[in-house]
């Protein structure tokens, strides 16, 4: 087998980029995100394209914040592995796949050729998420009523809030940031990600009952993407009464009121609750993901 050439693009090669098939459509699930030239990169043998990925990040951002877009030819998943272990970004790996595709015998083949390239890459799997897509055809979902919704401007009302919330959670990059660093990691990294999107600080919301005590918190947001259902949380002690429904209804409301078109959102795969509420909210499950971490060896 000839020699495997990686290579990093530019504007003047972006077009490498688009020499290899797309059996997992790729192509459609990445129709509104911009992906940087710079920060795509192909392996090459015999000048053709057998590996291909696209790290992604913010128009502004020095560096990707995750690679969201890996492909490798038949047979060529070293190749595949070694695109990825030579990269100079090693960031959390996205493996976005259609719906259902357990199901399907050739796109489960894709996809396990990818997995094993990412395996033997030295990334490990973290979780599989569902991902949604709400459009105006599945209707607005009811909204119950039961909790008034205001901003507060206030992020340490948030950060305390989002320690609650963490503190008894199902998602697993939360589990991952306490582990790692407590609920305080946990609680700041999700504000990053809220003061990074584009979107106005004053769409926060707090959520109470008729009483006055506080329900949960709701973040509707537009990443680069377009508009998202940033963060659903109920605090401990109102569990049980079905807000995260109220507050997901209300976020929906939220940002279709501002323009939206469409909302996506995700969850784990395994937080069967929150799955149960986006099903009851209209939310059809569109493309599943599978999130990958590179090891830390520090």
């Amino acid at each position: 087998m000839t020699e495997l050439v990686i290579r990093a693009l530019d504007e003047r090669t972006a077009h490498l980029f688009d020499a290899l098939p797309d059996p997992l459509g790729a192509r459609e699930s990445h129709r509104l995100t911009r992906h940087r030239p710079d920060f795509k990169r192909v392996a090459l043998r015999d000048g053709k394209v057998v590996a291909r990925g696209a790290w992604w990040g913010g128009p502004d951002d020095a560096a990707p914040l995750n690679i969201n877009w890996f492909d490798v030819a038949d047979g060529e998943e070293e190749a595949g592995a070694e695109l990825l272990r030579t990269a100079p970004w090693q960031v959390e790996l996205e493996m976005n796949l259609p719906a259902g595709w357990r199901e399907d015998p050739e796109l489960r083949a894709a996809a396990e050729a990818r997995f094993t390239a990412v395996q033997q890459a030295g990334y490990e799997l973290l979780v599989e998420r569902f991902l949604y897509r709400w459009t105006p055809e599945h209707g607005l979902p009811a909204r119950p009523g039961r909790l008034e919704f205001r901003p507060e401007p206030d992020d340490g009302v948030f950060f305390d809030l989002l320690r609650r919330v963490h503190h008894a959670t199902l998602d697993a990059h939360a589990l991952k940031a306490v582990e790692e660093g407590g609920l305080d990691r946990a609680a700041q990294e999700e504000l990053d990600f809220f003061h990074w999107c584009p979107s106005p600080r004053e769409w926060w919301q707090l959520a109470h009952t008729p009483q006055g005590d506080i329900a949960g918190i709701h973040i509707p947001v537009h990443n680069p993407s377009g508009p998202s259902v940033g963060f659903i949380g109920v605090v401990p002690e109102q569990r049980g009464h079905g807000y995260a429904y109220d507050l997901l209804a209300e976020c929906t409301h939220y940002l279709v009121e501002r323009g939206a078109e469409f909302v996506t959102a995700a969850t784990d795969r395994g937080n069967f609750p929150m799955a149960a509420n986006f099903a009851k909210a209209g939310y059809p499950v569109v493309r599943e993901r599978l999130n990958y971490l590179f090891p830390r060896t520090d």
